[in-house]
């Protein structure tokens, strides 16, 4: 099973896409995309983010639908997200 980010579910199989904590070093719970220099890139609420998501629905070979239900369903178990 590979990682994924526990910000965006974004899979991750090299470091090269981690992303950095305040000291620099890799931080392998998220990526490059969500987490720089030890803080979220968009401070925004869940809600938010699944809708910044949708967009980038063709790249993940889904719909626009699919994608949010996606999100919706997986993003309340990643790390960032959990209450």
């Amino acid at each position: 099973m590979s990682k994924i980010c526990q910000s965006c579910s974004m899979p991750m199989n090299d470091e090269s896409v981690f992303g950095t904590n305040a000291d620099g070093a890799k931080n392998p719970d998220y990526c490059i995309y969500c987490y720089k220099n030890g803080e979220f890139i968009d401070n925004v609420s869940m809600a938010e983010y699944i809708e910044m998501m949708v967009p980038f629905a063709a790249q993940a070979n889904m719909t626009p639908t699919e994608m949010r239900r996606h999100c919706e369903k997986v993003f309340p178990t990643l790390k960032r997200w959990k209450k």
